[in-house]
């Protein structure tokens, strides 16, 4: 039963700020393609197409470095697979993505974006898993960080896409979401 409730629950994770349409992405031979904008569209592709998220998780799967943003979007990654993944396999995804989170947010504890990947996904497990402990933490986390905007070490994309997710999803209060309408990128 747990299972069956893990899969139901799992099947809209993770959600980025904007539509996406899917179009392969290949970066210029000479750009890695670990570069954030390229990671934010493999993302945003991913959380609107299956096939988009079988791509985005080959890309991190064999990640092995220790770039913190990379590791945030590696545990994004697996949590698309949990999202896709067949019901033996979900929750093993999920541990993963849990744990590359733990991995990024230790190395940076201060980046708003890996914060948010961690939000984005965390927000959407079901709370028996336990696996959300971090929601409150992070919400709070980014709401200051968009306040603080142009100063939020997100670059524009970033901040549009967070501002995005906590107004859109109604993670934060009217009037919080007033306030961040306010803010100026």
């Amino acid at each position: 039963m747990k299972r069956l409730l893990v899969f139901a629950l799992l099947s809209a994770l993770p959600v980025a700020g904007g539509m996406a349409v899917a179009r392969p992405i290949s970066p210029p031979a000479s750009m890695s393609p670990y570069q954030p904008a390229t990671l934010r569209r493999h993302y945003e592709l991913a959380a609107a197409d299956k096939q988009a998220g079988e791509s985005f998780y080959n890309l991190l799967r064999d990640y092995q470095g220790q770039d913190a943003l990379v590791l945030g979007y590696k545990g994004a990654a697996e949590a698309i697979k949990a999202r896709d993944a067949s019901m033996l396999n979900k929750l093993t995804y999920v541990q993963q993505a849990a744990k590359s989170f733990e991995q990024a947010v230790t190395l940076n504890p201060s980046n708003a974006e890996i914060r948010f990947l961690r939000f984005s996904v965390e927000s959407n497990l079901p709370p028996f898993l336990g696996m959300s402990k971090h929601v409150e933490e992070d919400k709070t986390f980014l709401l200051n960080a968009a306040l603080q905007h142009p100063n939020s070490g997100l670059d524009a994309e970033a901040f549009q896409t967070v501002r995005g997710f906590l107004v859109g999803r109604k993670h934060v209060s009217e009037e919080e979401a007033q306030r961040l309408a306010q803010v100026k990128m």
